[in-house]
């Protein structure tokens, strides 16, 4: 098997396992997938595949759910996250290469241990509140690919229910993601590798919606989290060795 095909094979298998998770719980995409195809593709395109990913499935659960998106407290989030979004490409572009590895990480690992933990933060509520969160995600999803933990936790401290959150987080998922690929070239990979990838997506999102209804919501979670933290650890191994 060829080198191309190893890498379009190794991506397409990231991105179905990422695709699934997020059609199962909701969120998730980058948080795992984003560890995988930055050590896979690097920093740079790694992350665009991931902010591309993360959109087009987001995407696939808006159109089921739409109608329950509350565009008016999605508003300070978006606006706050088109502004953050063009310094976050600004100083990933610039961070060589080990430290925006270990930055990434980083960022994955704390993300995921707050919203494991469920952290509280009275400023995370109402209008400020969101403005702090997009304004974080925004950066953090156009440096790193992981934009959803920051909203999650302003959904957990804003008293959200799940049925809520979903929808919503599906729709600042399209809208963050569409952001930061206006802000970045596309990544150059091979024909094989879009189509896997483009495969992987639709199967992906296909198979969380079967799990769905044969999984217990808590436990798909709490795996996809662990999940996500070894990934960020790698990362962040993998950064720091390189230094």
């Amino acid at each position: 098997m060829s080198d191309a095909w190893t890498v379009a094979l190794l991506m397409g298998g990231i991105v179905l396992l990422g695709a699934s998770v997020q059609r199962l719980t909701g969120m998730g995409f980058a948080l795992v997938a984003a560890p995988g195809l930055v050590l896979l593709l690097g920093p740079a395109q790694g992350v665009v595949l991931c902010n591309g990913g993360a959109g087009v499935i987001s995407a696939i659960g808006l159109a089921a759910s739409w109608r329950r998106v509350r565009l008016a407290a999605m508003l300070p989030l978006v606006i706050a996250a088109a502004c953050t979004v063009p310094l976050g490409s600004w100083v990933a572009a610039r961070l060589p290469e080990p430290w925006l590895l270990a930055g990434i990480g980083a960022a994955v690992c704390v993300a995921v241990v707050f919203v494991m933990r469920g952290v509280r933060v009275p400023a995370l509520r109402a209008r400020r509140g969101a403005v702090a969160a997009g304004a974080a995600s925004g950066f953090m999803n156009s440096s790193a690919g992981v934009g959803g933990p920051a909203v999650s936790l302003y959904a957990l401290n804003a008293g959200w229910t799940a049925a809520e959150f979903v929808p919503n987080a599906q729709f600042y998922g399209v809208v963050v993601n569409a952001f930061s690929l206006a802000a970045k070239p596309l990544p150059h990979l091979t024909a094989q590798s879009w189509t896997t990838i483009t495969t992987a997506l639709i199967s992906g999102a296909a198979i969380g919606q079967f799990l769905a209804a044969h999984t217990n919501e808590h436990q798909a979670k709490r795996a996809v989290q662990w999940l996500a933290l070894a990934g960020g650890a790698t990362t962040l191994a993998k950064g720091l060795w390189t230094l």
